[in-house]
């Protein structure tokens, strides 16, 4: 066996025990849905791997083989691709990844009589998936997971694996379809780049699936367990930005306070469950009928409120009239019962030294709402000056 056969019999062994270190170390149950991708990827590229190695016959295997060997790779990548898809912003393409390895295997089956354009069609196809995970690699990513995500040396640890191996699969793909000589550096240099990808890859999808979990338990501890909304905490520390935003930009801002009405009488009627149930589905309609951008939080008890940035003085009567709308299709059914609410509302103004003067004015205006005979949105005094 030659030295570069023997590469390619260790590759599946070295994805299979990827493969099985990914699994041990962040489980299967506890695996976020980035981590199951991973997992599924690298268990289907060592059965790709395990079909093309010298020890199936390699490039003299059934064309059947092939087929199934270079379809197993082409869909652990796709499976690895999905996976980084979860940890960066969305990116096109999404479709053709998914159809990517039954291309490959319907093309390839397809030229059975011609060993050769049936490989360099299949290179075609990886090339093509290896560079789109290139392309995912530089993308932002999400809001959940940025700060572990922007690492750059996480990044470059990723490209590292790639692009080795993009340059071998063209290099070969250009000697074997073009008969420009000799193949035989042209594997050992892709074994040589296999060797690394698989080398790399372990560990980078750890860090990432790390950055995500990480960014999770951050994102628990600042928020409401009920509601799933920022805590009050965490609604402060938010609101400094968009506070600042709106001054800097000379931009109205407003602030929306919501409380549940007869919110005792229910928790003493119908228990604590119920209660809880009528918080969790309120929230869940303030999460859907606010603005993208603007900033929700559970304030304390039955009161919630809601950020909105670039508010003009129409859009707390919109949002209060929306969040009503599905409030009152949303309660009978989930809860038996309906639901209705006061809301007060007020803008930033130059003197304000935060949220707590915002937030003040606004509690002023939901309390009036609530003597006025509950189920009204008040603004604060003046607030069209």
């Amino acid at each position: 066996m030659s030295f570069t056969e023997a590469l390619f019999t260790l590759m599946p062994m070295q994805a299979l025990a990827a493969a099985l270190v990914l699994i041990t170390l962040i489980g299967w149950r506890d695996a976020n849905t980035g981590g199951r991708w991973a997992q599924g990827g690298l268990v289907v590229l060592t059965l790709g791997l395990a079909l093309l190695s010298p020890a199936f016959g390699g490039r003299l295997a059934a064309h059947g083989v092939q087929t199934l060997g270079l379809a197993a790779i082409s869909a652990g990548l796709s499976a690895l691709w999905w996976a980084l898809a979860q940890w960066f912003s969305p990116l096109p393409g999404r479709r053709l990844m998914t159809a990517a390895p039954m291309l490959l295997a319907a093309m390839h089956a397809a030229l059975w009589n011609n060993r050769a354009a049936a490989q360099a069609l299949a290179d075609v196809v990886i090339v093509a998936q290896l560079a789109w995970l290139g392309v995912l690699l530089e993308r932002p990513g999400h809001d959940s997971v940025l700060q572990g995500l922007n690492n750059r040396r996480w990044r470059l640890l990723g490209l590292i694996a790639v692009l080795p191996l993009l340059a071998a699969i063209l290099w070969r793909a250009a000697v074997v379809g073009l008969a420009l000589g000799d193949p035989a550096w042209p594997d050992l240099a892709l074994g040589l780049a296999g060797q690394l990808a698989l080398l790399l890859l372990l560990p980078m999808l750890l860090l990432a699936w790390r950055s995500q979990t990480e960014a999770e338990l951050a994102r628990l501890a600042q928020t409401d367990g009920l509601t799933g909304l920022n805590d009050p905490a965490a609604f402060t520390k938010r609101s400094v930005d968009l506070i600042s935003m709106a001054r800097r930009y000379d931009e109205p801002l407003a602030l929306m306070v919501f409380e549940l009405d007869n919110f005792p009488a229910l928790l003493a009627e119908r228990g604590p469950d119920m209660a809880d149930r009528a918080l969790a589905l309120f929230a869940s309609c303030v999460q859907a009928q606010m603005r993208l951008g603007d900033l929700s939080g559970r304030l304390g008890g039955e009161q919630f409120g809601v950020l909105m940035a670039r508010c003009l003085p129409e859009g707390p009567i919109a949002l209060d009239a929306r969040l009503r709308a599905a409030l009152a299709e949303r309660a009978p059914a989930a809860l038996g019962q309906a639901l209705s609410f006061s809301a007060g509302w007020g803008k930033l103004r130059p003197g304000d030294r935060g949220l707590p003067d915002l937030q003040r004015r606004a509690e002023t205006a939901l309390y009036e709402a609530r003597r006025a005979g509950q189920g009204q949105l008040m603004a604060e005094p003046g607030v069209t000056d």
